[in-house]
């Protein structure tokens, strides 16, 4: 049987790809719930349920551990601030896309800071911090403390300030006392505590068990391979295609 050992000409583990589809196979199956929730084909409380605040919670975990690790590859393989910027640039103005498309579907609760956007300036970010190395993994955990620890000063010491962090203009940092009514809230803080330990421990298996991400891949494994090499794009296209497709059924069922 035909497998995927590793980095090819591209320079891409095929390991870090599945693991990546996988996530967007996990993100898929989450949103559709979500549509038929929306559709009012399913009635599911996705703001407060336990069972599905964690999983989102999960699966963009999911997303920074990969998306540092591939920082952490494009560091080993000497990818230059052009090409990075030429990826930066994709993701950025998808993230414009996504807020387009969210104001004319949810006009109340738009996505003006969500994960492509916050995942564009963790990028930024990661990319100049690539050389702290093993001192990613306590900057990470210091990362997902802050946010606990802003809301207790905004909500004591520093209360003055807490309509400024709750703002548009600053909630962006996650510094908030009260979260913001948007469908998708990704900020800095404490996501790129994730994204930090996503490149330590990109940067640990490269160094350490490189073969871990080069081990061959099964069928399905490839298959989930194919997915997160092309992420971006599906990632834009499947809500639309489920949308489009829930809204044909209404249609269909009503006539």
């Amino acid at each position: 049987m035909k497998t995927e050992a590793g980095p090819g000409r591209s320079g891409r583990y095929a390991a870090l790809d599945a693991l990546r589809g996988l996530a967007l196979v996990w993100m898929t199956l989450y949103h559709l719930g979500f549509d038929l929730n929306h559709f009012g084909y399913w009635h599911q409380d996705f703001y407060r349920d336990p069972r599905w605040t964690v999983q989102r919670t999960l699966i963009l975990s999911l997303f920074l551990l990969c998306a540092g690790m591939g920082q952490a590859v494009a560091q080993a393989h000497g990818v230059t601030w052009r090409r990075f910027g030429k990826r930066w640039a994709q993701i950025a103005l998808c993230a414009l896309l996504v807020t387009a498309g969210s104001l004319a579907m949810f006009p109340r609760s738009f996505i003006y800071f969500g994960v492509l956007h916050g995942m564009a300036l963790m990028w930024l970010v990661g990319r100049a911090t690539l050389g702290w190395r093993r001192w990613l993994w306590l900057a990470g955990g210091v990362a997902l403390l802050l946010p606990w620890g802003g809301a207790w000063l905004l909500g004591g010491p520093w209360a003055s300030l807490a309509g400024a962090f709750d703002g548009r203009g600053l909630n962006w940092l996650g510094f908030i006392t009260h979260k913001p009514i948007t469908e998708d809230y990704v900020p800095l803080f404490p996501w790129m505590g994730v994204f930090w330990w996503g490149v330590a421990s990109g940067q640990w298996l490269l160094a350490h068990r490189p073969a871990w991400l080069a081990r061959p891949l099964a069928s399905g494994g490839r298959a989930l391979a194919f997915l997160g090499r092309h992420s971006l794009t599906y990632y834009m296209l499947h809500q639309p295609v489920m949308i489009g497709a829930l809204m044909l059924v209404g249609l269909v069922f009503k006539a």
